[in-house]
């Protein structure tokens, strides 16, 4: 038949693209492509052109092409387990976090429909909405508290409408309808990072140099401390080590007659501390000792003036 025909070549012409991207491509995000529309998903395309490429197709097929290439790449079979529902595979090259930022952007608003899981939390913000005093009974159903200000129903606080994972009701539906709210928003959500054989979690494409240096640090930290208990050294614990050995050392010699040069400035310190601390005022009572000194200067200056006025010889009255 010739609708067989066109179809078993449609679905040659796919397994041959899919196998040339895996023959290309060593890095895939597996997306999510749930409430996309086929107009959406063009602005995607076009979003990626020229930085990846968006594969969408039957997850039956996608399974049998990956089976029969990974007598080629065993570290493919490791992409079966998340070819589940509606999903896609973005290819890329070495720009994971740049693609993934463009995915998010290119998300739409969505409204509410009812009967529909609701994929994040809704909350209604307070104030005027616009509705006529007539329909307070609408937002009386749903027990959001409101009053009439200027002609118009004012939601007085926030309210907490929908949580992620519940259904959506009518009535939240036509609430936020008539509030011209849509409070979700749909594109290609990343699930899962293939990266050269890896799959792990997309938000590890969010950490900085500075997370990975303080994860690193935290790491260096717990070796030392293992290496420090059970006193076996590492190189992260050997610094410590010959520390608190110089410090036993030191309390050695401060506890007995034996000096070594480390040591010297500590047990003089400890035998005249006053030695120390004479320089260290020094500077303090010079400067105190400069200011009494301008008020000095500064009373020499103003007694002149009362002189002047006992010569004048008048009196209050005069």
């Amino acid at each position: 038949m010739p609708g067989g025909e066109g179809s078993g070549k449609d679905k040659q012409a796919y397994f041959a693209k899919l196998t040339a991207l895996l023959n290309e491509y060593n890095q895939i995000l597996i997306c999510g492509a749930d409430n996309v529309g086929s107009s959406h998903m063009q602005s995607i395309r076009k979003a990626l052109r020229g930085r990846a490429v968006l594969l969408m197709g039957k997850n039956t097929m996608i399974r049998k092409v990956l089976r029969e290439y990974v007598e080629k790449n065993p570290a493919l079979e490791t992409l079966l387990p998340a070819v589940r529902g509606n999903v896609g595979f973005v290819f890329v090259k070495n720009d994971l976090n740049g693609v993934r930022s463009e995915l998010l952007k290119n998300r739409v608003g969505a409204p509410a429909k009812a009967g529909g899981l609701a994929p994040s939390d809704v909350i209604v913000p307070a104030g005027p909405t616009g509705m006529e005093p007539t329909q307070t009974s609408f937002l009386q159903a749903l027990n959001i508290s409101s009053k009439i200000n200027k002609g118009q129903v004012e939601i007085i606080n926030d309210v907490h409408l929908i949580k992620a994972g519940d259904r959506v009701g009518n009535s939240e539906a036509a609430l936020l309808a008539k509030l011209n709210i849509k409070p979700f928003s749909y594109g290609l959500q990343v699930l899962t990072v293939y990266d050269n054989g890896n799959m792990y979690d997309p938000s590890v494409l969010e950490l900085t140099d500075a997370d990975l240096l303080a994860k690193f640090r935290t790491g260096v930290n717990n070796i030392a401390a293992i290496g420090l208990q059970i006193g076996y050294p590492t190189v992260a614990s050997l610094p410590h080590s010959v520390i608190n050995g110089y410090k036993n050392i030191l309390a050695v010699s401060v506890a007995t007659d034996y000096t070594f040069p480390g040591s010297e400035q500590i047990k003089a310190f400890i035998a005249n501390p006053n030695a120390f601390a004479s320089s260290a005022p020094a500077p303090a009572a010079a400067a105190g000792g400069a200011a009494p000194a301008k008020k000095e200067e500064a009373k020499k200056k103003e007694e002149p003036k009362e002189e002047e006025d006992e010569d004048m010889g008048f009196g209050l009255f005069d």
